[in-house]
């Protein structure tokens, strides 16, 4: 049995008194992958770019089994697991497969808080009257996600939002842990100390050095020896969580503050025309992201890395908010020029804030302007692309001499100057 699923704490396992659920997606991109072309199953899978800069977003158990982890530099992996087939990132199509499981979760309880695209909690206190027990209502979740999006998913059932996430992490890849409420410590404490959130390398290298290996060994251990060590805020905390207490109740609201996407060139660039085709792909991206979430954004804001790391910064308010690809790239393209570096950059971003809702936000029609343009041709364009694939529609100034595409596909597949394209979560850690 995989480590932190021993007996006792399975589906049959008392869930009295233990309503919160962790869902974690498995290997989601890959798993999103694997579902768009099934020859990819049980093979070396790593989404994320493999050049100098690529970073790896996510990755098959089996590329897992060499080493492989996610935000892991690209070529490191390529290095670890030569024979890896490395695919592009395609959020477009992470986000639309993100949505439908969600809106699984929120047929089962209204009470779901997303924590990126491929995890949330759930609180089914209300839902056991009308689906039974948690782990049932847990069971039901997995065998609807398997058979209607023909995705896998790992789920923690717990007292707490602490020990839900910890259940699944355990209970991966596609599987079921139950802790009851009574035996919270009998779970918690033989579990290495880095199992607790807010311990990294370098905390638990502290905390080893102290003879402290296990949770339980922190849990027992003189309070002033973790402060001397991890210092008062942190001591305070993990004190807390090592006796399995966590009193966060689960938030449903979960309200995107932007939504952008950024990329790092492979090797430092200069040229004017190839940051301005990538500020294009990059509005691209982003103008789709909100038109898919069904949001407009009132301020458009662009990120520019230097070749010595210095990143700057710099935003316009529109008039009125937009989901336009062609009214972002040319704030963002007028934002470059006024800044203008005089530097090699390595890295460009394109970013909308301040977002409303689509449906209620206000639309104004330039004085002379046309009642049908730029938007509508867009949203047609997406309504190709979804049911032709990304290749269908691009603007032509992405086009090279024979019509071949220069540089990127539109729609965010990575080219030789688009190497790690930004998790528009902001999450990095595909489990």
């Amino acid at each position: 049995m995989p480590r932190g699923r021993p007996d006792g704490f399975g589906a049959d396992a008392d869930d009295r008194g233990s309503p919160i659920l962790h869902v974690d997606m498995d290997a989601f991109y890959v798993s999103v992958e694997v579902r768009r072309r099934p020859g990819l199953a049980g093979k070396l899978v790593i989404v994320g770019g493999a050049g100098p800069r690529g970073v790896v977003s996510s990755a098959s158990y089996e590329a897992r089994a060499y080493g492989v982890r996610s935000a892991m530099p690209g070529a490191r992996a390529r290095r670890l697991c030569p024979d890896a087939i490395f695919l592009p990132p395609d959020f477009s199509e992470y986000t639309a497969a993100s949505r439908a499981v969600m809106r699984i979760f929120r047929e089962v309880t209204p009470l779901v808080e997303p924590l990126s695209l491929d995890e949330a909690f759930l609180d089914v206190s209300g839902a056991q009257r009308l689906l039974g027990r948690p782990a049932g209502i847990a069971e039901l979740i997995r065998r609807r996600v398997r058979d209607e999006q023909r995705l896998p998913c790992s789920v923690g059932v717990a007292p707490t939002k602490f020990m839900a996430k910890l259940a699944s992490t355990r209970a991966k890849p596609d599987g079921l842990v139950v802790v009851p409420v009574d035996r919270v410590l009998d779970y918690l404490h033989p579990l290495p100390v880095d199992a607790l959130w807010g311990v990294g390398e370098r905390s638990a290298e502290a905390l080893h050095r102290l003879g402290l290996r296990t949770v339980g060994d922190l849990a027992r251990a003189p309070s002033g020896m973790i402060r001397s060590a991890l210092g008062e805020a942190a001591a305070t905390q993990l004190h807390e969580l090592a006796w399995g207490r966590d009193p966060r109740s689960v938030v449903p609201e979960h309200v995107e503050k932007s939504i952008g996407a950024e990329t790092t060139f492979d090797v430092d660039v200069d040229d004017l025309a190839v940051i301005r085709r990538t500020m294009l792909v990059l509005a691209g991206k982003a103008a789709g992201r909100l038109r898919q979430a069904g949001q407009v954004g009132r301020t458009v804001s662009i990120k520019v890395r230097l070749s010595d790391f210095r990143t700057l910064n710099r935003s316009r308010t529109l008039g009125t908010p937009t989901d336009v690809t062609k009214e972002i790239f040319e704030t963002a393209w007028s934002l470059y020029e006024i800044l203008r570096p005089g530097d090699r950059i390595r890295l460009v971003g394109v970013r909308i804030e301040g977002l409303l809702d689509a449906g209620r936000a206000p639309r104004q029609l330039a004085l002379g302007g046309r009642e049908r343009g730029w938007a509508e041709a867009e949203r047609a364009a997406d309504a190709a692309i979804a049911r032709f694939g990304a290749a269908a529609v691009r603007p032509a100034s992405l086009l090279g001499p024979a019509g071949q595409l220069r540089g990127a596909d539109w729609t965010g597949a990575p080219g030789p100057w688009d190497a790690a394209p930004e998790d528009p979560t902001g999450e990095n850690t595909d489990t």
